[in-house]
């Protein structure tokens, strides 16, 4: 049943301020800019004191030039395209992207590490190896690794091979990993022999489950960026990452009698279940046409859904088959997280294409109030040159010790920072590899981000040129602030 815009605005009216917030993280008020304010800038434990007890302290650079962690900190890395090899011989592929880890054998951890490669393989110094039998598509160039880390040993294999531009995805309820194609390339386009935009399943304790890979159609083909499941509901919820238009927020319901498990998406027929796109209306029932429009922390949207009419895009984009007033959009969605009962969802940031510009936005989407909240807000930098700001929030997880922690992929700087449950937030990292010249330096974006199942280890990517980090320390839980 859907929630009407009238339904909305009476249950707005009378709890006063909106819907009430759910989930641990709350209202993560933070006023534009400030986001990298006083707490990047503490010194010393004085300075922690002096705020709350929030963050781990100023960052440290790195002798070695890679990662700069507050004191304390250590980082180990794991996998580094080029350098490290996989068990059948191939250096390690390059331009990691979405990951997220599982409990393994024997006390080992194990990791899908998504590699955002588009196009042709050609393209590419270290594409992902076309492993027998994990192939969809001979011409591509991206996929997966499963990463498999017991104390001082890596072991590091191929997962899927041949599909493109694998950004994000996101873990299921069942321990295996839906990895997203953003790109929207069919068979004939751009060097391509099959058709590409899909989602596809990887398990990563199971070699076996991954053999002749094919897409889960039913969840559309588009620029797929990040996907999570509803355990309780059954329904996985997708970004898209596009423009011209701006993108979509959709999500998937099962079949009536369909029960989730591992493969069980794979049976599915290519339109099953009902696919939507959200639209947005404000305590006033009015349409919203863009989550830009939010310019307060705490604004309350409530959600309908609209069905899609031709999920596969045969002739036209998915995001193109909608009509002025017809579904909310908006720009570079991009990660998303389940956490606190419902989804956390980052729009990554909005420029002239939209109707208002900031430099990040993360959302929460309540599933059974169906309204989607705004945690963060983040105003345009004025000069991401500069260290001390954030701006570009990418991938994010929620953290074991309150609040979450968010993937820089901005311009200039790049941080992994956190965000507490009242809205102070912190730096954890900063990326010091210099992949430009010394008169002009260039930082590639972090990706990725993850704990380990027992929470002692933060695992994140550099993504250029593709080196797999794992960060451990005093972790401690945060204060409110």
């Amino acid at each position: 049943m859907s929630l009407t815009r009238r339904d909305f605005a009476r249950r707005s009216a009378i709890t006063g301020a909106g819907v009430a917030l759910a989930g641990s993280v709350g209202a993560l008020a933070t006023a534009p800019n400030a986001l990298a304010s006083t707490d990047t800038e503490s010194v010393g434990e004085e300075s922690a004191d002096r705020h709350g007890g929030v963050g781990y302290g100023p960052l440290v650079p790195d002798p070695k030039g890679v990662l700069a962690l507050p004191a304390g900190f250590s980082y180990r890395v794991i996998t580094h395209s080029g350098r490290t090899k996989l068990e059948s011989g191939e250096f390690t592929p390059s331009n990691h992207d979405g990951t997220s880890t599982f409990d393994g054998p024997r006390g080992a951890t194990l990791l899908v590490n998504n590699h955002e490669l588009k196009g042709t393989r050609d393209n590419w110094k270290y594409p992902v190896p076309l492993t027998e039998g994990l192939v969809y598509d001979p011409a591509a160039s991206g996929g997966c690794t499963v990463v498999e880390v017991r104390h001082d040993k890596v072991a590091e294999w191929v997962g899927i091979a041949g599909t493109s531009t694998n950004c994000a995805g996101g873990n299921t309820p069942w321990d295996t990993w839906l990895t997203c194609e953003e790109t929207e390339d069919k068979a004939g386009q751009n060097g391509m022999t099959k058709d590409h935009g899909y989602v596809f399943e990887v398990d990563p304790a199971d070699r076996r489950h991954n053999r002749n890979p094919e897409p889960i159609k039913a969840l559309g083909r588009y620029a797929h960026e990040a996907v999570v499941v509803d355990a309780k509901r059954g329904r996985l919820y997708l970004t898209e990452d596009a423009a011209t238009p701006n993108g979509l927020l959709y999500r998937w319901t099962p079949p009536q009698g369909f029960e989730h498990g591992h493969g069980q998406l794979r049976t599915l027929a290519d339109d099953a279940g009902a696919l939507q796109a959200f639209k947005c209306f404000d305590s006033g029932g009015r349409f919203v046409d863009d989550l830009s429009r939010a310019t307060k922390i705490g604004t309350v949207y409530g959600v309908d859904w609209v069905d899609v009419p031709d999920r596969d895009a045969r002739t036209v984009s998915v995001r193109k088959q909608f009509a002025a007033g017809e579904v909310t959009r908006a720009r570079k969605l991009e990660g998303m997280w389940w956490g606190d009962g419902g989804v956390y969802i980052v729009s990554s940031y909005a420029r002239e294409e939209s109707p208002v510009q900031h430099d990040g936005q993360v959302w929460f989407y309540d599933p059974k109030r169906r309204t989607l909240t705004l945690k963060v807000l983040i105003g345009v930098n004025p000069d991401p040159s500069v260290d001390g700001a954030f701006d570009g929030p990418d991938n994010i997880t929620v953290s074991p010790y309150g609040g979450l922690v968010i993937a820089e992929d901005g311009e200039g700087v790049q941080h992994l920072f956190g965000a507490t449950d009242s809205g102070r937030t912190y730096p954890i990292a900063r990326n010091e590899l210099n992949i430009g010249t010394e008169e002009e330096p260039a930082y590639s974006e972090f990706t990725g981000v993850t704990f380990s199942p027992d929470g002692r280890t933060l695992f994140a990517n550099i993504q250029e040129p593709g080196i797999m980090l794992a960060i451990t320390g005093p972790w401690k839980r945060q204060k409110r602030g």
